[in-house]
């Protein structure tokens, strides 16, 4: 005669079934000073970039590190990333705000698609300084800025609408916390240029992808 196991001795304990790894990489933030923070809030190893929209060199870095840092570091909790504005001129006054849209579950999609599509709207921004005049209140010159630039039909693109792209614009806090982390990055931390790194609160001599990741502790990838 066949012998049959109690259900509950069958059963494998909730304890030995292993859960899936969290990806970190999908966690994003605001910190307090106004970045944006993501991955796991206790990495041992936190990164903190300044970077200016207008800066070629910064859309290198981001074309190059955003994938090798979110798989190989971000991702299995061991570094957080945390992205600052270093602002340099108004067209990346305007971008940053932009960035910002959605709240900070749509900012590094943002932040990605500003860089990755950095020389459409670069491009235009010659032939508008060479333009009409400029609206003087300063909302109204950014917003024209973000219209006539291309920056405006990009975050289009992504979902927003023109009403939700003046509004960023106009949000006093963005303002306020952008420019309170370019006086940080250029008169407190004393960044040479953008990018710009602290690994945990270490300035880097360098801006590029290789001079970081030897600057990241080996134990963090």
């Amino acid at each position: 005669m066949k012998r049959f196991l109690p259900l509950a001795l069958l059963a494998i304990p909730a304890a030995l079934v292993a859960a899936p790894a969290a990806n970190w990489a999908n966690r994003v933030v605001m910190s307090p000073i106004g970045g944006h923070y993501m991955g796991n809030p206790a990495a041992p190893t936190k990164l903190v970039e300044y970077v200016s929209y207008t800066c070629s060199h910064c859309a290198h870095f981001v074309g190059e590190a955003s994938a090798p840092l979110k798989a190989q570091y971000v991702k299995g909790g061991k570094v957080g990333v945390e992205v600052r504005n270093a602002v340099r001129d108004k067209y990346d006054l305007t971008a940053a705000l932009l960035a910002r849209c959605g709240g900070p579950a749509r900012f590094m999609g943002n932040h990605e698609a500003l860089f990755a599509n950095q020389t459409p709207w670069m491009d235009k921004i010659e032939s508008y300084d060479g333009g009409a005049a400029k609206p003087t209140d300063q909302i109204a010159a950014l917003k024209d800025i973000g219209q006539k630039t291309g920056l405006y039909a990009l975050m289009t693109k992504r979902g927003f609408t023109p009403a939700q792209l003046d509004a960023c614009i106009a949000s006093p806090q963005s303002m306020k916390q952008i420019l309170a982390m370019t006086d940080e990055a250029w008169n407190k931390v004393k960044i040479t240029g953008t990018p710009g790194f602290t690994v945990n609160g270490t300035l880097v001599q360098g801006s590029s992808w290789a001079i970081l990741q030897a600057a990241l502790p080996a134990a963090a990838r």
